[in-house]
């Protein structure tokens, strides 16, 4: 991908996070109740103090109004203050960011070398009862709710055998690397075992399109051994395709596992994602949104671009 190519892409992403922001405005704003809602029901909040309250975060002013004011702030880098904790947005996502790219790096670095090895072993022997059993694997957690998952493995790791902390990130008044990690297994896992499925009957489906090409007969004919025909020749090729799958995963992780977060009480995106929900945080509820969706842009440039380094092909594309 040439440079004019990319810049090419990375303007025109432009006007389209300017439409997702206009969709996902109204989609939030016009959901049913509202942020100011969990006031309505008290008996010393008066009317005058909703009122007060609406004004000051925009509420009382016409839909149009309020998206060109927030996307007029938003632009400036004042992305607004939460309606729930009073913090400013951006301080709420960078604290939440951390947790959430910690549980996604983890999850990703196991997923990867996972599917890599069994789409490989499965592709070099198809029809065999590996890849039947291989394939069962991953139908299953393709199938498996993450929710359910999690819940699994709460109950046994932590309710059954108590080997492993049930949630949060941290045991209160412990900093060790022990106990950061143990907190982290369990979450990790589930987004392991739901992401390696996916991207294994991926890496499976190019290997074997891979291995039936005539310059990998060509390879064994010369003499190379299974390992260096699969590994330096097949898997590099076969991988293309499942480049932009794995780069929208990676941001959909960035923007928050949510499920897993939730189950887990993780304190990450997604969990700041849920809390905002049920509250009917719109400034957060947008930042978040726009993060995620910027991250998805972004993933899909960046996908395109490893593309165009492992095939020569692409790269003038």
């Amino acid at each position: 991908m040439s440079a004019r190519v990319l810049l090419t892409r990375l303007a025109s992403a432009i006007p389209l996070l300017l439409g997702i922001s206009l969709l996902l405005f109204l989609v939030v704003h016009l959901a049913p109740g509202g942020p100011l809602d969990v006031y309505a029901d008290n008996p010393s909040v008066t009317p005058a103090a909703l009122e007060r309250l609406s004004a000051a975060y925009g509420l009382d002013q016409p839909l149009p109004v309020q998206y060109g004011l927030w996307l007029k702030a938003m632009l400036t880098g004042d992305w607004g203050f939460s309606i729930r904790t009073g913090r400013p947005v951006l301080t709420e996502l960078v604290e939440r960011l951390g947790p959430t790219l910690q549980l996604g790096a983890a999850a990703m670095a196991v997923a990867l070398v996972a599917s890599l090895a069994l789409g490989t072993l499965a592709a070099a022997r198809a029809g065999s009862w590996i890849d039947r059993v291989v394939d069962a694997a991953t139908l299953s957690g393709l199938s498996m709710p993450a929710f359910w998952l999690a819940l699994v493995l709460q109950y046994l790791f932590s309710v059954r055998l108590g080997w492993l902390p049930s949630a949060g990130m941290e045991t209160i008044g412990e900093t060790s690397f022990v106990d950061s990690l143990a907190h982290l297994v369990m979450p990790a896992t589930v987004l392991a075992i739901v992401t390696t499925a996916g991207w294994t009957r991926y890496i499976r489906a190019g290997m074997i399109d891979v291995l039936s090409r005539d310059y990998i007969r060509t390879a064994y004919a010369k003499g190379l051994s299974e390992r260096e025909v699969l590994v330096r020749h097949a898997l590099r090729n076969a991988i293309v395709p499942a480049i932009s799958i794995i780069a929208l995963d990676l941001a959909s992780l960035i923007s928050g596992a949510v499920i897993t977060e939730a189950v887990f009480a993780w304190p990450g995106i997604g969990s700041l994602f849920v809390q905002s929900m049920d509250g009917r945080d719109y400034p957060v509820l947008m930042g978040v949104l726009m993060m995620g969706s910027a991250a998805v842009i972004l993933a899909n440039i960046v996908g395109d671009l490893l593309q165009a380094a492992l095939d020569p092909r692409l790269r003038n594309g």
